[in-house]
């Protein structure tokens, strides 16, 4: 009973979002919350932080690594908390009011990131660039 009685607005009542809940790479034993179809490759915790806070919710990063994973690398470590409701209990947003409709309005919205867009186009231009490149090699030989 101690939960009603603390206020939903401090820091340790936010929800914790963790990046291997929305990582499509992940099974659901190593802990993916949302449907492989819904979820994304390999998200970060900046991603998720900056979707949220573009959405108007107050959100931060901790430094926590995800009990179930097995990497200890400092790119996969963190957590994001997340405010959904307001000190007197109502959702702070209406739409955004659960875990599950926050986890799949981030996995929806870090496609769209200027980050993900931009690293992508990118990539597909080096690929290309060095295809031509082996095939002029071939044709010197």
């Amino acid at each position: 009973m101690a939960h009603l009685t603390q206020n939903p607005a401090d820091k340790e009542r936010f929800i914790c979002i963790y990046p291997a809940f929305i990582n499509s790479k992940k099974t659901i034993a190593e802990g993916r919350r949302i449907p492989t179809e819904k979820a994304v490759e390999n998200p970060t915790c900046c991603e998720i932080r900056d979707v949220l806070s573009a959405a108007g919710m107050n959100a931060f990063v901790e430094g926590k690594m995800y009990p179930r994973e097995w990497n200890r690398d400092t790119q996969i470590r963190g957590r994001v908390r997340v405010q959904i409701k307001k000190e007197d209990g109502t959702p702070f947003d209406e739409k955004l009011s659960s875990r599950k409709c926050v986890m799949l309005y981030v996995a929806e919205k870090i496609p769209k990131l200027k980050t993900r867009t931009q690293k992508s186009g990118g990539g597909d231009q080096n690929t290309q660039q060095g295809e031509g490149g082996k095939k002029s090699k071939k044709k010197k030989k």
